[in-house]
């Protein structure tokens, strides 16, 4: 086995699009009817395999081991990667993908299958589509036509990229500490820029003409803190009105990042107006008499859609591994079977704790593709429905899921990565096997876009109370409702029982950091913030895979224990047994501990700490 070795189950994929989600009703909305059918699906899956496996998966080798290269200020990426681009691009894959305004686009959900496949063989070259994609994407929905015309064909056509710059050296994710500066010019929304900002994905590369950078920035006058901030597009190069570079807009690139993974990837710090001749575009109005801006705002519209992106791309790299590891467990001959310790040394798929470890990879995996795409459905329901409320529905449960599928998934696929290497024994912890560089990759994504910590805090600070708490009252009636249908459920009657006691356990623990809340206790929303938000993600998984148990016991019903889907379908149930068996129960230890009410780290004072 290669250290770029590619491995993916379409058939895994298909089953969550074409048979457990109702992808039926999202393809019936006005924009999709007349483009769409459910069996197109296929030929969307098994174009991105085949870019994947025979353009991208080559291409990974080079991206670890020779990666972006700084040289004399600019950003280089070895020829195979940027013929994996173009190739991607070209396909239609790439930034085009978030061109939903335009007539008969393809829904985010198949985009979001093909996006795991191609992430998958090449984690490090999805940033620099989904970046751009998501740049032009903001624009598109706050930039004024100006603006528009002049940078969206070039940006959706994959010809200039886009990044997000928010991080500024010494403020982190503390967005209100924001310094860099924009200055108003004789010309209406036109301002000056001046400022440096740090770990900008895809900041700079050989890959495109021009890079459009969203920048927040502060406007003289401005609040303080976050709601004073503005959102400027500034282009790395100024351009005439037919897109033809003109200048250097004094956009400098300092260096990149040296990191542990991702080396394909080029994270830059950037500096703008080094030589006072920086301009950007205002997005959006100029600052209310309040000193109010609408830069955050705008820019959680690209965040929140990184995020999602973000536990796409730790999942894609947790299924590698686990598909990597599966493989080798089959290959692999040592011991005996320890109910048979006269026999001939077996596989070692065959042992017990490897097996544990295999099936734990996969449905932890199984349950975490079930959240997610689950929560892109509801992202094109919010999008395409022609219901205004069912519209509002289906925005406020992408809302509330995504917190868990950007934290939970990022969290959870760094262990699985670590498990996929101990079924490979000592060869796991070398180069030449695949798992090592997963592994290495997939670190970053729990800290990308906001830290686990931020999006516990944003899930039990705002998306516990948003519309006044209704939609997650919503949430947990969904939760409820299921438990309640299934209760006479023979074929799962111990799942259902752990999963109503889990439910019941989640709503204890809520009604406990209610009451702290009351008491005046604000320190326990933050010391439990992450534990909670493990613990609702681990029960609305097990409820979501759980699902996909019962349509695959019945499938298999239907087809027979030798139909060619049985084996498939058999998977399917083992993995909601054991997700539900397995990690569920986990909610039990996290409520113990709560109920604990343990202060240790409240009291704790920073110099005990040695």
């Amino acid at each position: 086995m290669s250290a770029t070795n590619y491995l993916f189950d379409t058939r895994e994929l298909k089953f969550v699009v074409k048979e457990w989600l109702d992808t039926e009703k999202l393809l019936a909305c006005g924009e999709y009817r007349d483009y769409y059918s459910v069996d197109d699906f296929d030929a969307f899956i098994d174009v991105a395999y085949k870019i994947a496996r025979d353009v991208l998966a080559p291409a990974n080798g080079d991206a670890d081991t020779i990666g972006a290269q700084f040289k004399d200020g600019k950003v280089y990426l070895p020829e195979s990667m940027k013929k994996a681009y173009y190739t991607v691009r070209d396909a239609g894959m790439g930034p085009s993908a978030f061109n939903y305004g335009e007539e008969g686009h393809v829904p985010r959900l198949f985009s979001a299958c093909q996006n795991e496949m191609l992430t998958a063989a090449a984690p490090c070259m999805i940033l620099y589509w989904i970046t751009g994609g998501a740049a032009a994407d903001v624009i598109d929905s706050y930039g004024d036509d100006e603006l528009k015309a002049k940078v969206l064909p070039n940006m959706y056509a994959g010809k200039w990229g886009g990044t997000m710059n928010l991080t500024e050296p010494g403020a982190g994710s503390d967005l209100g500490a924001t310094a860099t500066k924009a200055y108003p010019t004789d010309t209406a929304g036109l301002y000056k820029i001046k400022g440096t900002k740090c770990f900008i994905t895809s900041g700079d590369t050989d890959l495109w003409d021009n890079i459009i950078h969203l920048v927040l920035a502060r406007i003289e006058g401005a609040r303080e803190g976050t709601a004073g901030i503005s959102l400027f597009a500034v282009p790395k190069n100024r351009f005439d009105d037919q897109g033809g570079i003109t200048q250097w807009n004094d956009v400098t690139t300092v260096g990149i990042e040296h990191k542990m993974g991702l080396h394909g990837s080029s994270t830059c710090t950037l500096s703008y107006g080094e030589n006072n001749d920086c301009y950007g575009w205002l997005i959006g109005r100029a600052l209310g008499e309040d000193g109010k801006a609408q830069g955050l705002a705008q820019m959680f519209m690209m965040m929140n859609e990184s995020r999602l992106s973000t536990g796409l791309m730790a999942l894609s790299c947790a299924e590698e591994a686990y598909y990597n590891a599966r493989e080798y467990a089959k290959i692999r001959i040592q011991g005996k079977k320890i109910t048979d310790p006269k026999g001939p040394r077996v596989p070692i798929i065959e042992h017990e704790d490897v097996k544990w470890m295999l099936l734990h990879q996969k449905a932890c995996t199984e349950a975490m593709r079930a959240l997610l795409l689950k929560t892109y459905w509801y992202t094109d329901m919010a999008l395409a429905s022609d219901d205004a409320e069912a519209k509002q529905h289906y925005h406020d449960m992408y809302m509330i899921n995504n917190p868990l599928c950007k934290a939970y998934i990022s969290e959870m696929a760094w262990g699985l990565c670590g498990e996929a290497i101990q079924c490979y024994g000592g060869y796991g912890f070398i180069e030449e096997y695949p798992v090592a560089q997963l592994a290495r990759d997939v670190k970053i994504y729990s800290i990308w876009e906001g830290t686990t910590f931020i999006q516990s805090m944003d899930l039990v600070g705002r998306k516990f109370s948003m519309g006044g708490g209704k939609p997650f009252q919503r949430w947990m009636s969904e939760l409820g409702q299921f438990i309640e249908t299934h209760r006479k459920d023979k074929n799962f009657a111990e799942e259902i029982q752990m999963l109503a006691e889990a439910f019941d356990t989640f709503s204890d623990m809520l009604q406990l950091l209610a009451a702290k809340m009351s008491a005046g206790r604000i320190s326990y929303q933050p010391l439990w913030a992450n534990r909670i938000m493990f613990a609702m993600s681990m029960v609305y998984c097990g409820m979501l895979i759980l699902d996909q148990g019962m349509l695959a016991r019945k499938k298999l019903d239907e087809l027979g224990g030798d139909s060619f889907d049985a084996n498939f379908y058999n998977g399917k149930i083992a993995s909601a047994r054991f997700y539900v068996l397995n990690e569920v129960p986990k909610i039990f230890s996290i409520a113990r501990n709560l109920e604990s009410s343990d202060s240790s780290v409240i009291e704790l004072k920073p110099e005990y700490l040695g």
